[in-house]
């Protein structure tokens, strides 16, 4: 015997209901989440000291000074900023420009970002921060006492790390502290670039299975989740269209049911 267009559309529903029923219980456990969570947590602020400021007597040499110290060493072809900032108490520019160099191969111009760090006073450059350095401004910048757990070196991440898509190279300070807080310093810029807790890896962890994207996880207009929302209308759809064949059949087994008359 043949099966009806009710059968097929009763099946189709109930695996739609069973995949989409998954992903909605992990947006509903992310959404919980999200919504009762303290940002300020999250984003480890309650453990970061503010920025120490400079003193407004000191004198300052021209970052045209720097620039030109700069060009002697390589070519710059933009200036994307200069900033003033402190490293451990004392006055430097930030320095962040771009050369175009010309690759024979393809003959075109590849664009390269360089940082350079000067000190402010005096006008040298100076390179990186070393391994000492870049702990001693994590610790500066991290509440209480700390003490340091362990030391990694990044040159580079993928899309899941949780320093993704932040300035490279750096050092990833990781202290003793229930919340196992990792502190991100980009070594050619002399600053703190981010502050990683377990609140927030489970934050990061959940909103991936949010947004469904499951390579770079920040991405919410991906096709899997697009997929998902039309499965999902597909899904109420059909419920409908079950709804009302079973009102139909229902009517009609009434309205067929012999009379006792």
């Amino acid at each position: 015997m043949a099966k009806s267009k009710h059968y097929y559309i009763r099946k189709a529903h109930r695996w739609l209901g069973v995949i989409l029923g998954i992903q909605f219980l992990l947006w509903t456990i992310g959404g919980l989440y999200f919504s009762w969570s303290n940002m300020d947590e999250v984003h480890g602020d309650f453990q970061k000291k503010n920025a120490p400021l400079l003193s407004s007597n000191i004198s300052l040499v021209s970052p045209t000074m720097v620039l030109d110290t700069i060009k002697k060493v390589h070519r710059i072809d933009s200036v994307v900023s200069i900033q003033l900032i402190e490293i451990l108490g004392k006055p430097f520019y930030q320095v962040r420009c771009i050369s175009a160099i010309h690759n024979e191969a393809n003959h075109q111009h590849d664009i390269q970002s360089m940082n350079h760090l000067a000190d402010a006073i005096t006008g040298q450059l100076r390179g990186p921060l070393t391994k000492e350095e870049a702990v001693d401004v994590a610790k500066m910048r991290f509440n209480g006492e700390p003490k340091v757990k362990s030391v990694e070196y990044l040159t580079g991440t993928n899309g899941h790390h949780e320093y993704r898509e932040s300035p490279l190279p750096a050092y990833a300070i990781t202290f003793e502290h229930p919340s196992k807080t990792t502190v991100y310093v980009a070594s050619e810029l002399g600053t703190i670039q981010k502050f990683r807790n377990n609140k927030w890896r489970i934050f990061d962890f959940l909103w991936m299975m949010h947004t469904m994207d499951y390579e770079s996880r920040d991405h919410i207009g991906n096709w899997l989740l697009r997929a998902f929302s039309i499965f999902g209308l597909v899904t109420v759809i059909s419920g409908f269209a079950l709804f009302f064949v079973s009102i139909k059949r229902r009517k009609k087994k009434v309205t067929n049911f012999p009379s006792l008359n």
